[in-house]
């Protein structure tokens, strides 16, 4: 396989700023950022966070009254207390029995309605929040299968787990909680301010006049925590791709092989470090001003009662009854204005999370199907060539190409070998084949038509690919068989397998076809990875199948049985061979010889032998080699 990090190797895909809504192609990190401070970010993010709550308009409409109808009960209790002190307690004949047993009947009945109410908004707000964050992760999730392969060859797995884990889960909270808090806080206070007008103009004045500084306060806190937000997530993804990285068993095998357990316990504690001082900062910037708030809203009750005896002494009619109301109307002030201050702090730092949320769902995939796709001409499948084709890496050096004007035709049914030294360019070609990446100049044609003009779906499903690291999810052997084909019998399944000379061998396991394979296939020998992922091919049956170095990290007697399945596999199919050993490559019908990006020779094996040329001179090594 052609070096990723060589010149002519696999690097990270390229990218532009796309039109068309302010899109911008994953393969351009800078422009994305560049879009991203130009972008009226704070509007554009209230108006795209709306839109997620599009498609729950009618449980949104029923929380917005059960909110409306909670909050106006909610403030009438303060004002049946006033009633009660002045009607029933303390009227001037003495207390009223008859009326207190009907004002105290209507405050229970109220909270009891309130409390089935907030049960009821509960159930709706968490049921839209939690079906908002799930679908958020599944479109982030479909959205990041259709990026092409370049984007994930230069970003972190870690990372990407990061951004669908712990990202959409930072906002779960908000998007459950945000719309009944806001709401029913608003009206709460809203209500309660006009409840407090009724009672006493002058007294809300004292509770009032200072709020709008703490209006300011939160806003500044909020910045601070908006930036704190977004270096927390930054440090996860860290430790999400540290954990990935080093607990993944390939992480596990070169850690123990050179010793480096230590390093790297170090390594993410280190980033754990990080992490716990920027959790503490973001959980302390805001409470030192939640402790003035605090302060403040306690001490102003205990102001009124010195505005009420002033009152009083200026022969100003106050009640005991509107004293005790007021500052229980105050109490349904304060709490909902705190509710609504958090609210805003929450936001200001979800909005953080939110972004980076959305800067992914704003990469654009530079590979996509064309405005009108057409389907494969199946009277000419198998059929592949490459004309003039140029393929260049954004970030190779000026100039520099990894293909440069390669053609050549390979007929249906052909077994075609592309060898060559490393970094020459072979895998870049089996790449451009299925598009896997977009080549940058010449025309890529499949069964005669331009793969641009191909439905993506369409192309692939047509081609079947063995490399040379064999990928095995961690799940039985049967279901590792089923992705190429899930509605696969079991006899199909067997059937595929025989071919693949590796049915015996799974009959002779245990389990059976239902033995898990461990992480990447671990608990199977390189032979038995290979052969498994033969047959997958085999079910998937494709026209042409490209086989890229499969047999090349195999010993001689795992080779020779991987090498005849491979046989087995490629009979009337277009076959399509990268190959470092030139004995896997004998019998090919014709073999392609790249060196620096270009077709140097071009025959079968005996007469590229008797041209003496490159071929002869790389199997003269291997002959040697071997010998």
């Amino acid at each position: 396989m052609d070096s990723v990090a060589g010149g002519g190797g696999m690097r990270a895909g390229g990218g532009r700023l796309g039109g068309g809504g302010g899109r911008v192609s994953s393969g351009d990190a800078r422009a994305q950022k560049a879009a991203n401070a130009q972008a009226p970010r704070i509007p554009d993010l209230f108006r795209r966070i709306r839109g997620l709550f599009s498609p729950h308009r009618r449980a949104l409409v029923v929380t917005v009254v059960l909110v409306l109808v909670g909050a106006a009960i909610g403030v009438a209790p303060p004002l049946l207390t006033k009633q009660a002190f002045d009607r029933g307690l303390f009227p001037a004949g003495g207390p009223d029995v008859p009326v207190l047993l009907e004002i105290v009947g209507a405050m229970v009945a109220l909270w009891v309605v309130s409390a089935g109410i907030g049960v009821w908004q509960t159930y709706l707000t968490a049921t839209v929040g939690n079906k908002v964050m799930g679908a958020l992760r599944i479109r982030l999730f479909g959205h990041l299968q259709r990026m092409e392969l370049a984007f994930f060859t230069r970003t972190k797995t870690g990372v990407i787990q990061s951004r669908l884990q712990n990202d959409v889960g930072g906002v779960a909270s908000v998007l459950s909680n945000t719309i009944s808090s806001v709401l029913g806080n608003t009206v709460t206070v809203i209500a309660a301010f006009v409840s407090m007008l009724v009672l006493s103009w002058q007294m809300t004045v004292v509770t009032v006049i200072l709020l709008p500084l703490l209006v300011v306060a939160q806003r500044r806190v909020g910045q601070v925590r908006a930036r704190i937000a977004t270096k927390t997530q930054e440090s996860l993804s860290d430790m999400t791709a540290i954990t990935q990285e080093a607990l993944s068993v390939s992480g596990i095998l070169l850690a123990k092989s050179f010793n480096q357990q230590r390093a790297e316990v170090e390594r993410y504690s280190a980033e754990n470090r990080t992490q716990i001082g920027l959790q503490v900062r973001q959980q302390m910037s805001g409470q030192w001003f939640f402790a003035v708030v605090q302060i403040f809203l306690s001490v102003i009750p205990a102001l009124i009662y010195l505005v009420a005896a002033w009152l009083i002494l200026r022969d100003v009619p106050v009640t005991a009854g509107t004293v005790v109301a007021f500052t229980t109307v105050q109490a349904r002030l304060t709490f909902p204005l705190m509710g609504l201050l958090r609210v805003a702090l929450d936001l200001q730092t979800s909005g953080a999370l939110f972004a980076r949320i959305f800067e992914y769902l704003d990469l654009r995939p530079a590979i996509t199907d064309a405005g009108t796709p057409v389907r494969v001409d199946r009277t000419q499948l198998g059929r592949v060539e490459f004309d003039a084709v140029e393929f260049a890496y954004p970030d190779a050096e000026p100039g520099a190409r990894t293909l440069k004007g390669v053609s050549f035709d390979i007929e249906p049914g052909q077994f075609a070998a592309f060898v060559g030294p490393s970094g020459a360019g072979k895998t870049t070609v089996s790449y451009l084949i299925p598009r896997f990446y977009e080549a940058t100049g010449g025309v890529v044609r499949f069964a005669g038509t331009d793969v641009r003009e191909l439905e993506q779906d369409d192309l692939v499903a047509n081609i079947g690919v063995v490399s040379q690291e064999t990928y095995l999810f961690h799940a039985s052997i049967g279901d590792n068989l089923r992705y190429a084909r899930p509605g696969a019998t079991d006899e199909q399944l067997v059937d595929a397998a025989r071919r693949a000379n590796i049915h015996d061998t799974i009959a002779s396991f245990p389990d059976g076809y239902d033995t898990i394979v461990g992480e990447r296939g671990y608990r199977l020998s390189g032979g038995e990875k290979q052969r498994i992922a033969i047959a997958r091919v085999l079910l998937k049956d494709p026209a042409v199948l490209v086989l890229d170095e499969a047999t090349s990290a195999l010993d001689t007697v795992s080779e020779r049985v991987v090498q005849e399945a491979l046989e087995t596999a490629a009979r009337g199919r277009t076959t399509i061979a990268i190959a470092h050993r030139l004995s896997t490559v004998r019998k090919a019908d014709v073999i392609f010889v790249v060196a620096d990006g270009e077709i140097a020779e071009r025959g079968t094996h005996d007469e590229l032998l008797a041209r003496g040329g490159a071929y002869a001179e790389l199997y003269g090594q291997q002959v040697t080699q071997a010998g």
